[in-house]
């Protein structure tokens, strides 16, 4: 390797570095990849992948139109009244509560993709439910942890339309095509989570077991759940499945069934228009701002190793031997989501430098990417430092560390399992 390849190799370590640190994620990628640009004699390269990823359309309308859904879906009380009506039947199930709780997660995580999110939402209502029925507070904190990767199934969770624009595939094709691994994935963490409960004595009860009330949704704003409000949330999923399964003439892309799902949240929840029309859009700006500025950045940052001539060098060992694609497509980003506690820089990071020559080695795009993404979700699901695994653990007032005790093991053989037979 030449010198600036070597400097590639330290600017990695620099970049992870900074990740642990928690410094700004698009600030250490974008610095990162335009320093490698510019002593690869390049820099225009590094302003260019900035300027494309802007404007990455498919990207664009399907995030944005999910961050405005999910707004609005907070804004209406939408979210909260499918989290009462899905609790409501399973009090009084002892440790059993423990999977059908991870399950709903699961199930409202497709819904509400963000995982932060989705746990603030059902953890406030499940968590008190598990303790009260005698699960200790880590065992309930986990139970909702291990659901937060149902988002793997959502369309509006970026990494989807992501690999999907970049195999040319549409969006629910490839959800489709991951949905057999997503669900076994899923089924490890309802199935390992209570094993790992009942080997742990979370069913002997915790006397002493509390929550944060501060950290609890409160009834006193006036919320009432309504059974319409609940199903709202399912609006645009149904649209999209329905649609790509069943009945063509309603086929229509992700960002025009969360327009029509907000649409039907407004008929329903009969708010104020403008207000609500505020909601939306403040989503679909937080929705560029985050999640496509985290795309943006990883693009800026793969210009770089591309111009320092890591990315070539990388893909020739690769040709050599799949297994080092295989592994370092799962192990790679699972690592990187637990000790940065988020698996989507390391992950997008990956796709946009890797994925794309997949079949220089054997393999598919849609495959390897979907496995990078699923074991980045997977890390960041047993990363004490997640702000997922903080919230939960928050609410049940109990150490992060205790709650992945319970999630690790069932993760990590998910990854496992998935390298071995989704590429």
């Amino acid at each position: 390797m030449g010198i600036t390849e070597w400097v590639a190799v330290l600017t990695i370590f620099a970049v992870i570095y900074g990740l642990i640190k928690r410094y700004e994620t698009r600030l250490v990628l974008i610095a990162s990849g335009l320093f490698l640009c510019l002593i690869s004699w390049n820099l225009v390269g590094g302003l260019n992948a900035f300027a494309k990823s802007m404007t990455n359309a498919s990207l664009v309308m399907a995030i944005c139109g999910s961050m405005g859904f999910a707004f609005v879906a907070k804004y209406t009380g939408a979210d909260r009244s499918l989290v009462h009506y899905l609790a409501s039947p399973i009090r009084g199930l002892g440790i059993f509560l423990v999977p059908v709780c991870t399950v709903i997660t699961f199930f409202v995580n497709i819904a509400i993709p963000s995982a932060a999110g989705c746990a603030a939402a059902v953890g406030s209502t499940l968590i008190p439910v598990m303790l009260r029925a005698g699960i200790r507070p880590a065992g309930a904190a986990a139970a909702v942890l291990a659901g937060t990767i149902g988002s793997y199934l959502s369309p509006g969770t970026s990494h989807n339309p992501y690999v999907a624009n970049m195999a040319h595939m549409e969006v629910m094709d490839f959800i489709g095509f991951h949905a057999p691994y997503s669900i076994l994935v899923g089924a490890f963490g309802v199935i390992g989570t209570l094993i790992m409960c009942l080997i742990l004595g979370d069913h002997k009860g915790d006397k002493n077991a509390k929550v944060d009330e501060s950290k609890l949704q409160k009834n006193d704003d006036g919320f009432v759940p309504s059974p319409l409000k609940a199903l709202v949330p399912l609006v645009p999923i149904t649209i999209l499945v329905v649609g790509n399964l069943w009945c063509p003439f309603i086929k229509m892309g992700v960002a025009q069934a969360m327009v029509l799902g907000a649409v039907v949240a407004l008929a329903v929840a009969r708010c104020n228009p403008q207000t609500f029309a505020k909601e939306f859009f403040n989503g679909t700006g937080k929705g560029y701002a985050d999640v496509m500025g985290i795309i943006i950045a990883a693009g800026v940052f793969a210009a770089g190793l591309k111009s320092a001539g890591l990315i070539d060098t990388f893909v020739a060992a690769l040709k050599e031997s799949n297994e080092i694609a295989r592994w370092g497509g799962s192990i790679g980003p699972f690592l990187m989501g637990v000790i940065t506690g988020s698996g989507d820089a390391a992950t997008l990071a990956f796709n946009e430098t890797v994925t794309p020559h997949a079949k220089d080695f054997g393999m598919t795009i849609e495959g390897l990417g979907g496995l990078a993404f699923i074991a980045g979700a997977a890390g960041r699901t047993m990363s004490p430092l997640a702000g997922v695994t903080i919230l939960v653990s928050g609410i049940a007032m109990v150490s992060p560390i205790e709650v992945i005790k319970r999630t690790a093991l069932p993760m990590f053989l998910a990854v496992i399992t998935c390298a071995l037979v989704m590429v």
